[in-house]
C-alpha cells in the first residue's frame, strides 16, 4: 500500500473488508475526535495533519490489528499535539487505549542525542515496553508513514530519521520477526541515508528483475503443474524479490556481483499444512537439482524471532538458480508480520506468543548486560569474597525485573525493579548520588525510599554542602551499585576519621 490522501470511508473499507463484524462505531468515535482535535494542523508537506494517523492506521489494517489498536493510532499524536488531554481520551474510550496512546507518548519523548546515545536509549524503552508490544507496533506504522513523507522536510532532519530507523527501529522489527516491516523501514530509510548506494541498488534491482519476470512466470507454471501431477494441494505460488536495503547489503559481500545472490528472487509456496511442505520438497527436487547446501529447515529449527519456512535453492534452466521457500499460511503471516500475526488468533494465544517473543529480546538483552557488568566487576575487585559477595548482588540486580525511568532530559535509566531515587542517583553519578538531598518524580516532591515505576520521570535534587550519603539509606538502596557507592563513603570517612583519632590520642598520652 502506498501513502496517499485517505478518508474514513477507506480505512472503514478495508477494515471491513478484512473483518466483517469491526466495531466501526469505535474507529469512526476515534476518527471524529482526532480530526477534531486536529483540525487546522497541517504537515509539513500541507496536508491536513489527520492524514498521518489515517496513514498509520491503514498500515496497522494491513496487519490485521484489532480494533482498540486501530483506534489508538487514529489518536496517537493528540494528547502531545493538540488541546485534548489523556484523561480525556480514557474517559471516552477506556483505559486500555489510552494505555496504548500513552505509550506511544513516551517513546516520544526520548531525545536525540547522537546515534550511539540514542541507540541504546530507544533499545531500552523498547523492552520497557514488553507488558504492551501493540505500542511498539503502532509505533512502527507511525515511523513508517513518517519515512514514506520525509520529502517535504529539511535534509538534516530527513537524513536524522532515515538513520534512527536503520539503526533502530528495522533492527527491532527483526528481532521481533516482522520481517515485511522491517524491510519496509529500511527500504523507506535506505533512499535518504545512502542516496547514491540507493540509486545504484534500485538501478542494478530493476534490470535484475526484469530479465527474470519471465523465467519466474515459468518456473511457477511448471511448480503449479508437478503439484497437481502429484495431488500435493497449494493455497498459493507467488514470486518474491528481495527488499533493496537487504540486497544492497548482500551485494557488499559478493563484491556488488548480484548474480552471487541467490536469493534476490524466490518462489513462495504456501501450502496447508507442515506435511505437505516437506512433500512439496520432495517433488521440487525431484523436478530440479538442489543445489549443495542451500536447504535450510527453519520449520523443525525456527530461527530465534520465531521464523519457520523451507528453504532450498535449485538449479533450473541451463544453469540458473532460484530459491524455493514453502510455509503454511500461519507460517507466512508470522513471517511476514511476527509477533503481530498472533493478535489474530485469541486473546490468550495473542499475549501468550508475544510474551514468548519478548522474553526471546529480554534475555538476550540480560545475557549482555551480565557479561559487561561482570567484566567491570573482575577490574574494580580485588578482594575475593568481595568479589563473592558483589557477584551475588550482580547476579540480583541483573536478572530481577527491570524497570526503565526517565531523566527530565529524556534519557532512559534502566534499573532492577524496586529501585529507588537514591539507586537511580548513583546511577546517574556518584556525585549525583552522594549528594542528594530529595528526589521530584513526575514534578512532585518523592520519599528517597519509596519504589520508582516504569515510565517516572525523575529529577534529583542535590546539596553541594551535603557532606555525603546517609548511612541509612543501605536499608533501601537496590543496586549494586549504589550500596558500593555508601558503603565506600563509610569506610573512606572510618577512616579519616581513625587517622585523625589516633594521632590526637597519641599527642595526649605524649603530654
Amino acid at each position: 500500500m502506498n501513502t496517499g490522501l485517505f478518508t474514513l470511508n477507506d480505512l472503514i473499507a478495508q477494515v471491513k473488508a478484512i473483518r466483517p463484524d469491526a466495531d466501526v462505531k469505535l474507529i469512526e468515535r476515534a476518527f471524529a475526535v482526532a480530526d477534531s482535535a486536529h483540525k487546522g494542523q497541517k504537515r509539513m508537506s500541507g496536508e491536513p495533519y489527520i492524514q498521518h494517523p489515517l496513514n498509520a492506521a491503514m498500515i496497522l489494517v494491513e496487519m490485521h490489528a484489532p480494533d482498540p489498536v486501530i483506534a489508538a493510532a487514529l489518536l496517537h499524536d493528540v494528547p502531545e499535539d493538540t488541546t485534548v488531554t489523556l484523561e480525556e481520551i480514557q474517559e471516552k474510550f477506556g483505559e486500555d487505549i489510552a494505555s496504548m496512546v500513552n505509550g506511544i507518548s513516551k517513546v516520544g519523548k526520548i531525545k536525540y542525542r547522537g546515534v550511539e546515545r540514542y541507540i541504546e536509549n530507544l533499545r531500552k524503552m523498547f523492552v520497557a515496553m514488553a507488558n504492551d508490544i501493540r505500542v511498539i507496533i503502532i509505533k512502527f506504522a507511525d515511523r513508517l508513514h513518517n519515512l514514506q513523507t520525509l520529502d517535504s522536510m529539511p535534509q538534516k532532519k530527513a537524513y536524522r530519521i532515515a538513520l534512527e530507523s536503520l539503526e533502530i527501529y528495522a533492527p527491532i522489527a527483526g528481532r521481533l520477526g516482522m520481517n515485511e516491516i522491517k524491510g519496509r523501514l529500511e527500504d523507506a530509510a535506505f533512499r535518504y541515508v545512502l542516496p547514491k548506494e540507493y540509486d545504484f541498488t534500485l538501478e542494478l534491482a530493476t534490470k535484475a528483475t526484469q530479465n527474470k519476470q519471465p523465467a519466474i512466470r515459468k518456473i511457477i507454471d511448471q511448480t503449479k503443474d508437478e503439484f497437481y501431477n502429484s495431488g500435493i494441494l497449494f493455497i498459493d505460488i507467488h514470486g518474491r524479490y528481495k527488499h533493496l536495503y537487504s540486497l544492497y547489503r548482500k551485494l557488499l559481500k559478493y563484491g556488488r556481483d548480484i548474480t552471487k545472490i541467490y536469493d534476490f528472487t524466490a518462489i513462495r509456496c504456501i501450502l496447508p499444512t507442515t506435511a505437505d511442505c516437506y512433500a512439496a520438497l520432495g517433488i521440487i527436487h525431484s523436478r530440479w537439482t538442489p543445489l549443495k547446501g542451500r536447504i535450510k529447515d527453519y520449520i523443525s529449527q525456527p530461527k530465534p524471532n520465531g521464523y519457520q519456512s523451507l528453504h532450498t535453492t535449485v538449479f533450473y534452466d541451463h544453469g540458473s538458480i532460484v530459491e524455493f521457500q514453502l510455509r503454511t499460511p500461519e507460517m507466512h503471516e508470522s513471517a511476514e508480520f511476527g509477533i503481530a500475526a498472533h493478535w489474530n488468533y485469541d486473546e490468550a494465544k495473542s499475549k501468550k506468543m508475544a510474551a514468548e517473543g519478548l522474553k526471546r529480546l529480554i534475555d538476550a538483552e540480560k545475557e549482555i548486560e551480565w557479561i559487561n557488568q561482570l567484566s567491570v566487576l573482575q577490574n574494580t575487585v580485588k578482594d575475593k569474597q568481595e568479589f563473592l559477595d558483589s557477584l551475588e548482588e550482580l547476579k540480583l540486580d541483573v536478572f530481577r525485573d527491570r524497570i526503565f525511568v526517565y531523566t527530565p532530559k529524556g534519557d532512559v535509566i534502566d534499573l532492577p525493579e524496586e529501585s529507588t531515587p537514591i539507586d537511580f542517583a548513583y546511577h546517574i553519578h556518584t556525585d549525583i548520588g552522594n549528594t542528594c538531598s530529595a528526589a521530584k518524580v513526575n514534578g512532585i516532591i518523592h520519599p528517597l525510599d519509596q519504589t520508582l515505576r516504569s515510565g517516572d520521570i525523575v529529577e534529583i535534587v542535590t546539596d553541594k554542602s551535603r557532606k555525603g550519603p546517609n548511612p541509612d539509606w543501605l536499608k533501601f538502596a537496590k543496586t549494586r551499585h549504589a550500596k558500593a557507592k555508601i558503603r565506600q563513603y563509610a569506610r573512606a570517612g572510618l577512616a579519616n576519621w581513625i587517622k585523625g583519632v589516633i594521632p590526637a590520642a597519641i599527642r595526649k598520652k605524649t603530654k
